[in-house]
């Protein structure tokens, strides 16, 4: 009998219970938690930390290295985004706007 199944099985398996203990750690208590303070501002700011660290390679890096030209559709295209962000503030048009620069760009010219 082949127990090449168990090693995958127990890998996912031991991830759902890590996923499910760590997703459910804030209900378990009744009270609150005490935290100092420069915790609580820290925590602030960890949901832009986190963001910032998952779209900065995606925009600077292509291939696992920095991007060396400017002919790529990425810059023109967060460059645009960010200034309309900046005019109007809405995520949306943001979103919209960026995709209708880097769309082009990446498709019909190939940067």
């Amino acid at each position: 009998m082949s127990w090449d199944w168990l090693e995958p099985f127990v890998a996912v398996a031991g991830l759902a219970v890590l996923t499910l203990v760590t997703r459910s750690f804030f209900m378990i208590p009744e009270r609150e938690l005490p935290m100092p303070d420069w915790l609580k501002r820290g925590l602030k700011y960890a949901p832009l930390a986190a963001l910032t660290a998952v779209i900065a390679p995606e925009i600077l890096m292509s291939h696992g290295e920095f991007i060396t030209t400017l002919k790529d559709a990425r810059l023109p295209a967060v460059l645009c985004a960010v200034a309309y962000y900046f005019w109007r503030r809405g995520i949306l048009g943001t979103i919209v706007v960026g995709m209708l620069v880097y769309l082009p760009l990446h498709i019909g010219w190939g940067w």
